[in-house]
């Protein structure tokens, strides 16, 4: 590697510029992501080739798997779902998938949803909860990409969950 080379490798990325998924730039390094991260508007990273990355976005944006970020020299940064310890619960049934469903949602917990599957972040109460209900939980890491909820735009700032009670 050349002086040069290391000089680029060794700086660091200024990022102030969200992108959505649709974006036609070809990205060129990866930024690997957990949800709570993809949350934030401020944060450091490295990106799978080694840079230093400091995100300062203007707004809350909740970024995307597949969003990309556009750095001050240029550079486009794909986002990577990283994986995380999650909490796997799923069944054949689709009545019992239905109320685990009911349940979590009813206590406002990020779930992402799959075909009689669902993942949340570990937590023991819920996971005793869904045992009751009847359904096979597994802990394990992966990438937890939860919906975004009927309030969430994906702009609001972080605390909010967008309605009134």
């Amino acid at each position: 590697m050349s002086s040069t080379e290391n000089a680029v490798n060794a700086e660091t990325l200024m990022v102030n510029q969200w992108l959505p998924s649709n974006t036609e730039n070809l990205a060129n390094d990866e930024v690997f992501l957990d949800h709570a991260q993809r949350e934030k508007r401020r944060f450091r990273a490295v990106s799978s080739k080694g840079k230093k990355v400091d995100v300062f976005l203007e707004r809350a944006n909740v970024l995307s798997i597949g969003d990309q970020l556009l750095s001050d020299c240029g550079q486009y940064l794909s986002i990577v779902g990283a994986e995380e310890p999650v909490i796997t619960a799923s069944t054949d049934n689709w009545q019992l998938f239905s109320r685990a469903c009911y349940h979590l949602g009813n206590r406002h917990v990020r779930l992402q949803v799959g075909e009689q599957w669902l993942r949340i972040t570990p937590d023991h109460v819920l996971e005793a909860l869904l045992h009751r209900l009847g359904l096979t939980v597994t802990n394990e890491n992966a990438v937890f990409n939860p919906e975004a909820g009927a309030y969430d735009t994906g702009q609001q700032e972080q605390g909010s969950h967008g309605h009134h009670h």
